[in-house]
């Protein structure tokens, strides 16, 4: 499992990522203080607090690809 940041400024940030992420068959949560949700729920994400970085779990052994393709959203 590997954990970064990310921020999702836009709605269309928003449904930009959940297309990037449901194209991956592992499991992707997103945790915001107690709350983990599914990273591939368009509505999960909503619930959360966005206007703050939101660390991202990637349950993969090798999510390189992954992480090139979500690159813009991540906090460097």
């Amino acid at each position: 499992m590997k954990k970064v940041e990310i921020v999702l400024n836009t709605i269309n940030d928003v449904k930009e990522f959940v297309t990037i992420v449901s194209g991956y068959d592992f499991d992707i949560d997103l945790v915001s203080g107690r709350y983990s949700i599914d990273a591939k729920s368009i509505m999960g994400i909503f619930s959360l607090d966005l206007s703050k970085p939101i660390e991202l779990k990637a349950h993969s052994d090798s999510p390189e690809e992954f992480f090139k393709e979500i690159d813009k959203f991540l906090v460097k």
